[in-house]
């Protein structure tokens, strides 16, 4: 049986194509890297090959944003299709899905949004995961999603995550950014978030950078475009005493900087990784 990932509990990097050629021959602990699966869906080429390569000398995490899991129809077979092909081509430690609605009725909107938390919706979403999880044969884990609005719901987020991981087996990306964009946007507390997860479910972790809504200086986005802030290590620090040692992601995806750097902020996230220890909440 698949585990819900095979990444080592150390921390990884947002895998680009503009740094294939700048990762080292030896770098200090277990690195591994993390790819959309969208940039790699096509049959064959120099992109894939490369990824192909790197996979073999690293664990590979591969992330999906466009399946729609939350979404009200049943996946697009064509679009999973293309899920299945990729997983089957490169060797892969996690793989790892939104909880978000980005298409309906053949139509993709090209933005994650989102899923509304309510009975109907769960029902839904968890045979998605379902049909995703039986598409590519292993389990999958869903990411909680960066929430600008408060709507209404059945449930909180946390209560709608367990649900989908006790009825599907799948597991939990936590994104510890869009925890903290959340909490800063629609006032939840992400500290009892944390601890309404069960930490044997959580086989992942993001932190990336966000930035202040040039308009609305309150609220904050989800943007990936800057270094980690000091808050949202201290909330990936509160997460790990919480979950102990697992793997996490230095998410970034515009404005990208030299690997140099992005080795320097998977460095923080290694220490605390080290030296997390495991404290209750209750």
């Amino acid at each position: 049986m698949i585990k819900l990932t095979e990444l080592p509990a150390d921390a990884g990097i947002c895998l680009k194509p503009e740094h294939f050629d700048a990762i080292p021959s030896k770098v200090d602990g277990h690195l591994w890297f993390e790819v959309h699966a969208e940039n790699y869906l096509m049959q064959g080429g120099p992109r894939l090959a490369k990824l192909q390569e790197v996979a073999q000398r690293f664990p590979l995490s591969i992330h999906g944003v466009g399946a729609s899991l939350g979404g009200p129809n049943p996946l697009n077979p064509e679009h999973l299709k293309r899920l299945v092909r990729l997983v089957n081509s490169v060797p892969t430690a996690a793989f790892s899905e939104h909880i978000a609605w980005s298409g309906a009725d053949g139509n993709y909107m090209g933005n994650l949004m989102p899923t509304p938390i309510t009975t109907q919706s769960l029902l839904r979403t968890a045979e998605n995961i379902d049909q995703l999880q039986n598409a590519i044969q292993r389990p999958i884990l869903i990411e909680n999603p960066a929430n600008y609005l408060n709507f209404k719901s059945d449930m909180s987020e946390a209560e709608f995550m367990m649900f989908l991981v006790n009825k599907t087996g799948c597991g939990i990306l936590l994104d510890v950014n869009n925890l903290f964009i959340s909490a800063n946007n629609t006032g939840i507390d992400p500290q009892q978030y944390i601890g309404n997860l069960e930490a044997t479910a959580i086989g992942e972790i993001h932190v990336a950078g966000h930035s202040v809504d040039p308009i609305e200086k309150d609220l904050l986005i989800d943007s990936h475009d800057s270094d980690v802030s000091n808050a949202v290590w201290a909330l990936l620090n509160d997460a790990l005493s919480h979950i102990g040692p697992c793997p996490v992601l230095i998410e970034r995806d515009a404005n990208l900087p030299p690997f140099a750097e992005l080795l320097a902020e998977r460095n923080i996230a290694r220490e605390l990784i080290q030296s997390s220890k495991v404290v209750s909440y209750e």
